[in-house]
């Protein structure tokens, strides 16, 4: 850690960095930053910078307001956007309490404290996310919507158009930033567009995931349109998701992986499925935050609605993948119920708790979906077993507020702003008269 501060200070000075943002999040997701002057990194690092921790979303109750961002060196980067000659850099903060106990409402925090439950079992957690997004030709819209930049579909080559350069800019800023990226391409939607990261560990993945939305903020400004993040913008086309593929290690050995077995999947890794499922309607208000986001799940798109897993099997919640069936360092699962306004390290650490808990208890795998599980009847759906994902935000916190998984991992004081925010969230969306009600019955009742 010191040689990590030395190389922030030594670098600030060579690179006459002028101003350094900390970073952290809300319990929402929501980015926060301060900027700070060279000669108050050295103090930050030593005692961190104080803040007001009750004008933070979730953050702490009024009379115990005070808390400290201390920034971790580990995550020093140049932001690309704000110039070379007198550049500014960031680094991610966890967030304490003035005595120096890590802050129970940080999000990064629960994430930490999952991984390190992971640890002490043996287990690293790795995790590789394909982001969607929509790219839109302003925030503003009109009576048909949000208006998007182009009609491309999946995968569609537009030579010139807005979306091919935004995606080579953005993944040139990001690679800048020290995030590999993997794939980046079109998506179903038009002006729907998906780049997808390199695995790494859960935290720094989360880490990457802030940066990645700034970074796609960031070059959209400068583009002159609009992204949005939103799980379902558009009535009509596919919802962004984030589907993670997510593998655990010991040491430098894939636990998921047996040669041999069924889709060389090893018993930690059946257990692991097994607990991603019996806890998915738990989790789902975390994974899936927002009152849109149930328009994704249940928009008859490609979005998963039902607890399922399968082998290759895109239609099911959980997937098995098998790109490189002789490699065991690939072995892995895809979650593919969260989508991309969730946020990462409370997503990260549910994911990450209820695999362990399906390991733990030995949670046995019930059989996989071998159809294409949106083509069945619901009768067919319930002869099988296929149960289905909350239907609604408020379907989704009755799960959650009965959840001991849920509870423990997050910790007291999240889990109940969770709630209360979500529940304030479902009360408000429920009271609106929406454009459709007045379309369908204004003229006729």
């Amino acid at each position: 850690m010191d040689k990590q501060r030395d190389f922030v200070l030594r670098t600030i000075e060579e690179r006459e960095v002028k101003f350094i943002r900390l970073w952290f999040t809300d319990v929402v997701g929501t980015l926060k930053s301060v900027a700070i002057a060279p000669a108050e990194v050295e103090g930050a690092f030593a005692e961190g910078l104080g803040f007001d921790g009750s004008a933070i979303e979730g953050m702490t109750r009024r009379y115990e307001s005070d808390l400290l961002a201390v920034p971790d060196p580990s995550t020093f980067q140049l932001l690309p956007w704000r110039g070379d000659v007198h550049p500014t850099a960031r680094m991610f903060c966890d967030v304490t309490t003035p005595d120096g106990e890590p802050a129970m409402s940080d999000p990064r925090n629960v994430l930490k404290r999952t991984l390190a439950k992971a640890a002490s079992q043996g287990y690293s957690f790795y995790t590789h996310p394909e982001i969607e997004f929509y790219l839109l030709k302003s925030a503003e819209f009109g009576d048909a919507g949000p208006v998007p930049v182009d009609s491309a579909g999946y995968f569609d080559n537009v030579p010139g158009g807005t979306a091919h350069d935004f995606r080579r800019s953005s993944v040139r800023m990001l690679e800048d930033l020290g995030i590999s990226v993997e794939f980046s391409h079109h998506e179903a939607g038009p002006g729907q567009n998906e780049i997808d990261l390199r695995y790494a560990d859960a935290l720094t993945t989360a880490d990457n995931i802030m940066t990645f939305r700034t970074v796609i903020k960031e070059v959209a400004i400068e583009q002159g349109v609009y992204a949005t993040f939103m799980p379902k913008p558009l009535t009509d086309q596919p919802g962004s998701g984030m589907h993670t593929h997510l593998s655990l290690f010991e040491g430098d050995t894939n636990a998921f992986y047996e040669a041999g077995a069924e889709y060389q999947l090893s018993q930690t890794g059946r257990q692991f499925i097994a607990g991603l499922l019996r806890h998915a309607h738990e989790i789902a208000a975390v994974t899936n935050q927002f009152v849109n986001s149930y328009k994704r799940l249940w928009g008859d798109d490609e979005a998963p609605s039902y607890v399922t897993w399968g082998h290759n099997n895109r239609s099911a919640l959980v997937r098995v993948p098998l790109y490189k069936p002789d490699k065991g360092g690939s072995a892995r699962v895809e979650y593919r119920a969260i989508d991309s306004a969730a946020n990462p390290y409370l997503a990260y650490a549910l994911l990450l708790a209820a695999g362990l808990k399906g390991i733990e208890e030995g949670y046995e795998l019930p059989p996989e979906a071998e159809n294409n599980v949106w083509e069945l009847s619901d009768a067919e759906r319930r002869a099988l077993g296929y149960s289905p994902l909350p239907a609604s935000l408020d379907h989704a916190l009755e799960y959650m507020e009965s959840s001991e998984l849920v509870a423990e991992t997050l910790g007291e004081q999240v889990f109940s702003y969770v709630l209360a925010n979500k529940r304030r969230e479902w009360r408000e969306y429920r009271s609106q008269v929406t454009r459709y009600e007045l379309t369908q019955n204004l003229g006729i009742l």
